[in-house]
């Protein structure tokens, strides 16, 4: 079987890819760029750009609300945006694709329409210990309007979801699991097949947290089966402000609108409204029509590249990045899941996560320091921050090098 992997990954050649992405030239601090934040957002190619480029020069207008040129071409493009991002997700239709503004923006969408018509007082409501805070605050909100209950799986120190205690959680009062399925903090790839079958054996719904895997791997949601997935068009190689919640048809067909406005009705008088079908229902407004073009753009990208090939490198990258960061003096990784996926995050013995970004970015690397929008993930494993270097397709062998370089420096000034 690794002889037909092998060659297979030989044809991902990184050294065209980094051609695409323009700021990945350029010299930061006198230094070559080594960009390593792709957690919090990944850079964009130079296809992206030029479609964000060419829609606001030459067919910028509005949607659905005119019969001239230009509103017909925007039209075109933003109605095969959908077709491409449910062809991208594998989604069964694609009135199940909901534009929104990111993976944040979908999850509350469901936690205020879905949550708040079938989730009442004394509910539960299962999230996991690694959950970005998108994944929390939203239904901390709703538990507490409704007096539902948030009720957490544990991980354990290798930053795995005990599966034991996700099987005990559920129960009768279990009305909804959101889970992510790629920790942004730890890199943990979770189990979501086996946990939305386990959960659908007793009619349990399940959202996925899609933002950290969409781009790392193949994400097919009729596969998994989930009823909910949400993920970011900024961390798909795509433009920020647009993102994407899917859902199952039936499940949308019975949720309320979260936002009341334009283009989200059939018809309105003073005495009633009539609300538009699915998925104009749940896009009142202008949408971000350069967004969606620009998510379109990125997505025929990477399919383009090949998935399969963009998750052989990076695992071949993650697996290289782990062995010379275990070689640093005084360096633990935090997360050491056996399935985990393009994020090493770690601390140094008596220096400071900040001290230490900042020590990097005089020697031109950039990774992201802090808690990472994941307070109880710090909290689990007793630090008070980390330091994240996280990767992405354009990303290298050498850079990693750069970056164990750039530690040597932290121990030279706080050593």
């Amino acid at each position: 079987m690794l002889e037909l992997i092998e060659p297979e990954a030989e044809v991902f050649n990184v050294w065209e890819v980094r051609k695409d992405f323009p700021i990945l030239s350029q010299i930061v601090n006198g230094k070559d760029l080594v960009y390593l934040d792709n957690a919090n957002t990944t850079q964009k190619p130079e296809c992206v750009i030029q479609a964000l480029d060419t829609y606001y020069r030459e067919y910028n207008s509005n949607i659905h609300r005119a019969t001239h040129t230009l509103s017909a071409r925007a039209d075109k493009a933003f109605d095969e945006g959908r077709k491409t991002v449910q062809h991208f997700l594998q989604a069964a239709r694609s009135e199940e694709i909901i534009f929104v503004r990111n993976a944040t923006e979908g999850i509350n969408l469901v936690a205020q329409t879905y949550g708040r018509k079938f989730i009442g007082e004394g509910d539960e409501i299962l999230i996991s210990a690694m959950e970005h805070h998108a994944n929390i605050v939203p239904w901390q909100i709703l538990c507490e309007e409704k007096g539902a209950i948030l009720k957490v799986i544990p991980i354990n120190d290798n930053g795995e979801i005990i599966y034991e205690e996700y099987l005990r959680l559920l129960g009768p009062r279990t009305k909804i699991v959101g889970i992510v399925q790629m920790s942004n903090a730890l890199g943990t790839i979770n189990p979501v097949k086996q946990m939305i079958a386990d959960a659908h054996q007793i009619g349990i719904p399940v959202l996925v947290d899609a933002a950290q895997s969409a781009y790392h791997m193949k994400v097919d949601v009729q596969d998994l089966d989930c009823d909910f997935l949400v993920f970011s068009g900024h961390k798909v190689y795509g433009p920020t402000g647009i993102g994407v919640l899917y859902g199952k048809r039936h499940l949308l067909e019975v949720m309320p609108p979260w936002m009341g406005g334009g283009d989200m009705i059939r018809s309105v008088t003073f005495e009633r409204t009539i609300f538009a079908e699915l998925p104009f229902k749940f896009e009142a407004g202008t949408p971000h029509i350069a967004g969606v073009i620009g998510l379109t753009a990125a997505i025929n990208y990477i399919t383009a590249l090949g998935l399969d090939k963009i998750a052989l490198y990076e695992a071949d990258l993650m697996e290289y990045g782990t062995n010379v960061l275990s070689q640093v003096p005084d360096l633990t990784i935090i997360g050491n899941a056996s399935e985990k996926a393009s994020v090493l995050s770690f601390v140094m013995r008596d220096v400071h996560p900040h001290d230490i970004g900042t020590v990097l970015d005089e020697e031109g690397i950039a990774v992201r320091t802090g808690q990472h929008c994941a307070h109880p993930v710090m909290q689990r494993f007793g630090v008070s921050a980390t330091v994240r270097a996280s990767l992405a397709c354009y990303n290298t062998k050498d850079e990693l090098d750069r970056l164990v370089d750039g530690l040597s420096k932290v121990y030279e000034i706080f050593g």
